[in-house]
């Protein structure tokens, strides 16, 4: 999609982008069948906002939500947790967890130690995938390594293991310069699936009228003057007023982020991340 496209998308009304995210979703539904669609759930503003979106297809359709995935990472926040937990059982979610079982039995907090040669096959061998030639790793769930094993990979054996067609995430073109030439269908290799991305067009403050316009439920940090969630350990609020209330325009929404990964997101996202 050419720059041009790209900003004149971006510039379109709320209820357009709106009408476009729709017309994406029901696209997908279409084409891949809603068993095939497994919807990315981080419990953010962003995710939850496109959960909202698919619920209002759904419901025009007459059809089920597809099902909705919540990566635990290790390090989540508890309200999180709360958040996804109620608003799952307010919309009738059917949400499955997923976890690396194998890393988590092995930890208690960050930075503890994993060895390698403790790990079961498939971390071994995604860890060579990634390059790591190292005897052991710190227990960090947003370092290149944790990532890719506390993320991507239980989302990988998901999607093996259930024959899912189809991923849709809420990565917007204006958040993370590493996503600002995403196209709304992203077709993926290993496993082979497709990316949907049904609000590539929003902007953060579109995320917000949405939520308070249509009175999406939100994680409660967000009012506490948190702007993007991510995990615990290095994640920071940068001001104490409400998300929607700060200088979304001229103040970078990830800076309270790790920043680690920022630099990183490219590597990530071409191992199979969001």
């Amino acid at each position: 999609m050419t720059k041009e496209k790209r900003n004149k998308l971006i510039s379109l009304n709320l209820e357009e982008k709106i009408s476009i995210s729709k017309n994406i979703i029901k696209e997908a539904i279409n084409k891949f069948g809603r068993d095939k669609i497994a919807i990315a759930w981080t419990g953010g503003k962003d995710s939850t906002t496109m959960v909202w979106l698919y619920r209002e297809v759904c419901n025009e359709l007459s059809i089920q939500l597809p099902r909705c995935i919540f990566i635990d990472e290790g390090d989540v926040f508890d309200e999180i947790i709360e958040h996804i937990e109620q608003t799952r059982r307010k919309w009738d979610i059917d949400l499955t967890i997923l976890r690396n079982e194998d890393i988590l039995k092995k930890i208690k907090k960050i930075k503890d130690i994993i060895k390698i040669k403790e790990l079961n096959d498939r971390n071994k061998k995604e860890l060579k995938l990634i390059g790591f030639e190292g005897d052991e790793f710190l227990f960090e769930p947003e370092s290149y390594v944790g990532n890719h094993l506390m993320k991507t990979v239980p989302l990988k054996i998901f999607i093996e293991e259930n024959g899912i067609e189809a991923i849709s995430t809420a990565i917007r073109w204006d958040e993370q310069e590493a996503r600002e030439d995403e196209e709304f269908f992203s077709p993926r290799k290993k496993p082979k699936h497709t990316r949907i991305h049904p609000i590539l067009h929003f902007r953060e403050r579109d995320i917000w009228h949405t939520i308070l316009k249509y009175k999406i439920p939100y994680c409660r940090l967000y009012e506490q003057g948190y702007r993007s969630l991510g995990s615990r350990y290095n994640t920071q609020k940068l001001s104490d007023l409400p998300a929607w209330e700060q200088d979304l325009e001229s103040t970078p929404e990830r800076a309270g982020r790790g920043q680690e990964k920022e630099k990183i997101m490219d590597q990530l996202r071409q191992l199979g991340y969001m």
